[in-house]
């Protein structure tokens, strides 16, 4: 049977999981804008708030003040201690007058067990109960002379702010409560109207400081889009170098990825240079020996079978170095379809005796990210093993496969293969066919070079009723 490839239960060989990206620098920052800004507009808006409603209240406490002092000049005692008003030096405060009007005050008697007695209070109260709190009342009176503040409810169930201030007068032992409330809702109102109006304010201002910046990351990452694209244009083989004006922040990683692109290309060369020197340092003394050995007793058939057995190990592994070395240059493509009509044009001339014909079906934009080289040493070994087992005809095509692989596929409508022998016409130095001429070693230089580019050499039963080998290689 002849050398011919075979089905390989793996798929193209897996490249090296590339590193799971974390979170990019602009979402990093601009993640940290926001949560700053989140902070800036809450913490601006909290604290501004307090402080105006600090201020606010500080105001409506001066106004309690002032009518705390007021109050003890309307106060007159009666030779009995009770408590009288005068009414022309009450609080003239027009809003005193008018009931429920949210002004409110009152001057207490508190009685020798602690308890309130008469009290005189303005109209704006009318008959519902004085808006002062009992525990306020006793903070007042355990500190006679200083005002204590607080909030309650009113009248008219509004939210009051109360001011209680305890004083002692001639001719009473007891002392009286004064008592002044102002209703806070137009504080509060203010205060919930600044809080509304400075978180538009600053959260508008965010939303545009945010938006800029998120146009500038765009603007100032730019560049490395541009480096990324030249990069992928650079593995594609379009592009030999990062040449272009970039950004002096990005310049000094272009010029790195420039000398790491020439020192790859040096090695690629170097190596292609030493196996070419290793080929020709090794081939002459095999040709000697083999040549020497001419006769016919046992010594020079053995010399003979063992410098031929030399001669082809020292091919296989040569090019499977030089494969090596090609197979990491960056930006190798190769285009399918001349590759594939030169090598049939070729085959047509030393096969048209035997009536075999090589065709192929290839599109022009079929390319493969192989070295030229190796693309027709694999192409040449397969479709020239085709050539040997098929009847008359030998068909080239290709097709694209997942994941932007390319399939070329050799077909024969030669006997075939069975497909428990397939896997071992694959191995180094086997022929199926010892009366074919050959080394066995086609076979396994393609499935080598195959694997080193990122691919596979594959077997199956062909269309034609022969072999089908199928070579999968990275696309473009």
């Amino acid at each position: 049977m002849p050398d011919q490839p075979v089905t390989s239960d793996t798929g193209p060989s897996e490249a090296t999981q590339p590193a799971k990206p974390s979170l990019s620098l602009s979402r990093r920052l601009f993640l940290g804008a926001i949560i700053w800004s989140l902070i800036v507009v809450v913490g601006g808006v909290v604290a501004m708030t307090a402080a105006y409603r600090t201020q606010t209240v500080r105001i409506l406490q001066q106004e309690l003040d002032s009518t705390l002092i007021t109050l003890p000049r309307a106060l007159e005692i009666l030779p009995d201690g009770r408590v009288v008003d005068i009414p022309e030096r009450l609080p003239s405060d027009s809003r005193f007058q008018l009931p429920l009007s949210g002004r409110y005050w009152a001057m207490i008697a508190v009685q020798a067990d602690g308890s309130f007695g008469n009290d005189i209070r303005s109209q704006s109260v009318w008959d519902g109960p004085l808006p002062l709190p009992r525990e306020l009342a006793d903070a007042a009176l355990a500190a006679p002379g200083v005002t204590q503040y607080g909030n309650t409810d009113g009248p008219n169930d509004e939210r009051l702010r109360v001011a209680v201030r305890s004083i002692t007068v001639p001719n009473r032992e007891n002392p009286i409560l004064l008592m002044a409330a102002a209703d806070r809702a137009v504080t509060d109102e203010g205060a919930n109207q600044l809080r509304l109006i400075l978180l538009t304010a600053m959260a508008t201002l965010a939303g545009g400081t945010l938006l800029a910046l998120w146009i500038g990351l765009r603007m100032a990452l730019r560049p490395f889009d541009r480096v990324q694209a030249h990069i992928a244009e650079i593995s594609d083989g379009q592009r030999a170098r990062l040449d272009g004006e970039y950004p002096a922040e990005v310049l000094p990683l272009t010029d790195e990825l420039n000398k790491l692109l020439d020192s790859n290309r040096k090695i690629v060369e170097r190596s292609q240079t030493h196996v070419g020197n290793l080929a020709h340092a090794l081939k002459t003394p095999l040709a000697v020996l083999r040549n020497e050995a001419t006769g016919e007793t046992g010594l020079d058939d053995v010399v003979r079978r063992q410098t031929e057995s030399m001669r082809a190990n020292v091919e296989h592994y040569l090019k499977r170095a030089q494969a090596a070395a090609r197979s990491e240059a960056l930006g190798v493509r190769t285009e399918i379809a001349p590759v594939a009509a030169g090598l049939a044009r070729l085959l047509n001339r030393l096969f048209e005796t035997q009536g075999i014909s090589v065709s192929t079906q290839i599109s022009a934009d079929r390319v493969a990210r192989i070295e030229q080289q190796d693309l027709e040493e694999m192409l040449g070994n397969l479709m020239e093993n085709a050539c040997k087992w098929a009847n008359s005809r030998v068909e080239v095509s290709c097709s694209r496969g997942q994941n932007g692989f390319m399939q070329i596929h050799i077909d024969d409508d030669g006997k075939g293969l069975a497909p428990e022998a397939r896997e071992a016409a694959l191995q180094r130095g086997v022929r199926l066919d010892e009366t074919a001429p050959g080394t066995g070693l086609g076979l396994s230089i393609v499935a080598d070079i195959s694997e080193m580019n990122g691919g596979r050499l594959d077997l199956s039963e062909s269309p034609l009723g022969g072999l089908r080998a199928t070579i999968t290689l990275r696309g473009q």
